[in-house]
């Protein structure tokens, strides 16, 4: 036991004195300078920290020579409580800016703690020539800057006129930031390029790279354009003003980083589209502008009927391309066959290649004689991008056998001349006594001096006198009614173009087709344009040259984009009646403008 207690006498007195001396250590005051870097460029910053345990009073900075004071004094203080040991933590911070090239010496220095003066040891700082980019001190606008990028994906940019192209635009952003909120300032405007926008319904955030480096990106905008002008042609950019969240090097209470927020403007800038022209090499006569990959045909819902009844020929062209850019051939029919106008027809949906489906005009025909009608193969041409040469479709002949009905009065004519033989009935007497009282009746024996024929001619004329007077007047009035004239006459011509959308009130994609088409006609009509010319900026552009006034001209484009975006949003009969009862107005009052 003695043995064991001599052992432990050393070893229990080196305990105790270095618990003593931590205790003596965690007494002590310190006072130092801490520098943000020892060597930086003169266009960057350095931050200085002068530190204490304790608080303190007249607190002396050094003079700074070489540098310029940006900001400070500026304290923060710090104290916490763990295990029962108090910890306490004050600071005085300086951002200071070199004010030329060379080595310096931040002198000490002075806080008087406890009634004690205490100083900092002095440390040199080298300034170097400017450096591109200055570390650590970079600004929120900076970091953005180089973390967030708009971009416009072109899918071609030397198509041929009237091919399809997609621009999609991106904004990718760095994993370094956040994106909380965007806006946009200037929307493209697709001159000289028929255009449709494909609706983004959600904000899907995806892995990608930019410039080899990874980031997230969201799709904001898909636009299909086909360029309606060969030659370089510019898409204006797409400008947004975007919401960055952008960290800084503090971190709060719970160590996480603390994040700052700054607008950035950022735009995809402009694009050039070199559109080559069609060949005139090899180009077919009856070509119509008609560019993709098409199937051609001409239809009839039969081949053999009876006079009076009617058949549908339909001309119908599929595939993928400008769909909506051309027109149709129209079929050859025999004469003696009754044709009414044809009635449009498309099924078109519109992705990021382009359009695809089919159009046709369907002609209701109806036979007025007995008899067999050939319908002869029409030709439909078209340029095909991928080949880059002209396709010249052709149909098939059609026989159309009418099986009963009237024959027709030209060939029945010539048939009875050419047939007819007289009859000769022979009777039992061919010879008769001669007849010595008989009743003869004078042949035109009738007069028309003096019967009521001629009485009632004579006094017509003075009947219709008072008649033409009363009918001249009212046309007169009518005549003189400029403004009746031309509300009556833009009525008609509404109701005109609107007839096939007004049967199809209730069905919304039939109806909004047929309002797109009418609308479309109508302006092809009154401005005497081609159909490859129509788009939004272009019709308004022709329109102010007409000098149609601009609230008209917002009411005709507003309905046009209505009609597209109609086929992938929920319209209700209210919304399409609506839409009618406008469509009838604005024909009437442009009408009255142009």
């Amino acid at each position: 036991m003695p043995k064991l207690f001599k052992i432990n006498i050393p070893l229990l007195f080196i305990v105790f004195f270095s618990l003593m001396l931590r205790a003596q250590d965690k007494g002590a005051v310190t006072f130092e300078m801490k520098l943000s870097k020892e060597k930086l460029g003169i266009n960057e910053r350095l931050r200085v920290d002068f530190a204490m345990n304790k608080d303190g009073d007249n607190f002396t900075p050094p003079d700074f020579n070489g540098f310029r004071v940006l900001m400070g004094p500026s304290q923060s203080i710090s104290s916490s409580w763990v295990n029962g040991v108090r910890s306490y933590s004050k600071t005085y911070s300086y951002t200071l800016a070199p004010t030329a090239r060379g080595k310096f010496l931040i002198k000490q220095a002075s806080i008087v703690i406890d009634g004690k003066t205490y100083k900092s040891l002095a440390k040199k700082i080298e300034v170097t020539a400017a450096v591109d980019k200055p570390n650590g001190e970079r600004s929120p606008d900076s970091i953005a800057d180089d973390n967030l990028h708009l971009v416009a994906e072109i899918s071609k940019t030397n198509p041929f006129l009237n091919e399809a192209i997609s621009v999609v635009y991106k904004l990718y952003v760095s994993p370094q930031i956040s994106v909380s909120n965007y806006r946009p300032l200037d929307n493209p405007k697709y001159n000289n390029f028929w255009s449709q926008d494909m609706q983004v319904s959600r904000l899907n955030a995806q892995n990608g790279t930019y410039k080899g480096k990874s980031y997230r990106y969201v799709v904001l905008k898909r636009v299909v354009l086909y360029p309606q002008k060969s030659g370089n042609l510019e898409i204006e950019p797409l400008s947004l003003e975007v919401t960055v969240d952008v960290p800084t090097n503090k971190r709060d209470f719970f160590g996480s980083r603390v994040y700052t927020q700054t607008n950035k403007t950022v735009s995809a800038g402009n694009r050039t589209i070199k559109v080559q022209a069609l060949p005139e090499k090899g180009k077919p006569a009856d070509f119509s502008g008609a560019v993709g990959d098409f199937d051609f045909s001409v239809t009839t819902s039969k081949t053999e009927l009876n006079a009076s009844e009617s058949l549908q020929a339909k001309v119908e062209v599929s595939g993928k391309g400008n769909l909506k850019l051309f027109q149709l051939p129209k079929p050859n029919l025999p004469s003696s066959l009754e044709v009414y106008e044809p009635e449009f027809n498309e099924g078109i949906r519109t992705t990021l290649t382009g359009m695809q489906g089919k159009v046709s005009d369907s002609y209701t025909v109806v036979p007025a004689y007995k008899g067999k009608y050939p319908i002869p193969s029409i030709s439909f041409s078209y340029f095909n991008p991928k080949t880059k040469q002209y396709i010249t479709a052709h149909s098939n002949e059609i026989l159309i056998n009418v099986i009963e009905g009237p024959t027709n009065s030209t060939s029945s004519t010539t048939q009875n001349n050419t047939n007819s033989k007289q009859v000769v009935v022979s009777t039992g007497n061919a010879f008769h006594f001669i007849k010595t009282k008989t009743n003869l009746q004078a042949i035109g024996g009738h007069y028309f001096f003096g019967s009521t024929s001629f009485y009632l001619w004579l006094l017509l004329p003075l009947l219709l006198i008072p008649i033409y007077i009363l009918f001249r007047k009212k046309r007169d009035a009518i005549s003189n009614d400029v403004i009746g004239n031309k509300i009556r006459k833009a009525n008609k011509l509404a109701k005109k173009y609107l007839s096939t959308a007004k049967g199809q009130l209730g069905n919304k994609d039939a109806f909004y087709v047929a309002l797109e088409k009418a609308l479309h006609n109508y302006l092809k009509a009154k401005l005497k344009i081609e159909t490859s010319e129509f788009s939004k900026d272009k019709i308004q552009v022709l329109l102010n040259e007409k000098e149609v006034d601009s609230s008209s001209i917002e009411r005709f484009i507003h309905l046009l984009t209505n009609c597209e975006s109609a086929r992938y949003s929920p319209f209700s009969n209210v919304q399409m009646q609506q839409d009618y009862d406008k469509a009838s107005e604005v024909i009437s009052l442009m009408d009255k403008q142009l």
